[in-house]
């Protein structure tokens, strides 16, 4: 399943442009970038047919399973002490206000996010209820606002139901190994690409937006790369053998 612009009357037939979104669900700019990308998305709705998925990456793998902890003692652990933590946190939560986004980090518990990507992997199947980028909303907003943990299956069971999934089926997924391949085959595919922070957004496979851009240089990009695109798919003649 592909999420992705409105492209209802859009003249002429330029290829699509297809976005790997590579991001975790604990990462604030992820977060951010996020809304950003997905507003551009919209502004750009019948000019660039746009498609996108969210792959999986962990800012912390080494995250214990089953245990979380306040991400302020994560942090100062992490970034150099409480007032480092502190600084951190006050600046993210005032970009994402910026966004229309309300963090509360004061309350926030880092978890390892496994369980919440495989849950990613399964909402992109072709008979997910429910749409990939409402679920992912979904696991951001329980992390960044409601204080919840991520981490546990219960939970995200909850968070899943509440956009349309079948609760029981969510914990019997989670309690198997099914997408676990698949996530970690994400994972790898961001070391192949080079991708040591996220958000990052991988353009057909062959270009990079890396980082929450704001909204403006994500239609300034898209657009160029819609028109870069059209030039390349345009036909060609090659001895005198031409494309139809």
């Amino acid at each position: 399943r592909r999420y992705g612009s409105n492209v209802e009357g859009m003249v002429g037939t330029a290829t699509p442009i297809h976005v790997d979104i590579w991001s975790d669900v604990v990462c604030p700019w992820c977060y951010i970038g996020k809304r950003r990308f997905e507003r551009a998305v919209e502004l750009l709705a019948g000019e660039v047919e746009i498609e996108y998925v969210f792959r999986a990456y962990q800012l912390d793998p080494t995250a214990s399973m089953g245990k979380s902890q306040p991400v302020a003692e994560a942090y100062a652990k992490k970034f150099g002490g409480p007032d480092r933590a502190r600084a951190i946190i006050e600046r993210v939560t005032s970009v994402a206000a910026e966004e229309g986004l309300e963090f509360r980090l004061d309350r926030a518990l880092r978890a390892n996010t496994l369980l919440a990507h495989r849950l990613l992997w399964l909402a992109e199947q072709p008979d997910s209820p429910a749409p990939q980028p409402a679920l992912k909303e979904r696991l951001l907003q329980a992390y960044f606002h409601d204080g919840l943990d991520i981490g546990d299956p219960e939970m995200l069971a909850t968070c899943s139901a509440e956009i349309g999934f079948d609760r029981e089926a969510v914990v019997a997924f989670l309690d198997s190994d099914a997408g676990l391949r698949q996530v970690r085959a994400e994972i790898e595919q961001a070391i192949d690409y080079g991708i040591t922070g996220v958000p990052a957004f991988v353009i057909n496979g062959r270009w990079s937006i890396p980082g929450a851009q704001d909204t403006d240089t994500f239609v300034n990009v898209l657009r160029k790369l819609k028109d870069s695109i059209i030039v390349e798919s345009a036909p060609v003649c090659e001895d005198d053998i031409c494309d139809a």
